[in-house]
């Protein structure tokens, strides 16, 4: 009779221990993994996070010495022309 009472007991915790395995959110990502496992995702993670913002930088980056490039270049046209007609007002005075 004991060991029947104690088998059943044991069996009762199996059953108990394997329907809170079953409870288990499955789509969690950090799910069944180890502490190493999940620092590792969460370093993934933000990885990525660094990346896009890495990128995102560089096209504002990008944008701003494109603009900067413009702007240089019709500076450098407008004192051309100012010089070019300099040039002309000086051989006219001779």
């Amino acid at each position: 009779m004991m060991l029947r009472d104690k088998l059943s007991g044991v069996l009762v915790a199996l059953g108990l221990l394997a329907g809170l395995g079953a409870c288990q959110n499955k789509d969690d990502a950090t799910a069944g993994k180890g502490p190493a496992e999940k620092a590792g995702a969460q370093v993934d993670a933000a990885a990525a996070k660094a990346g896009e913002a890495l990128n995102k930088a560089g096209e504002k980056t990008g944008q701003a010495l494109q603009s900067a490039g413009e702007k240089t270049g019709e500076a450098v046209k407008e004192g051309g022309e100012k010089l070019e007609n300099t040039a002309k007002d000086a051989q006219t005075k001779e």
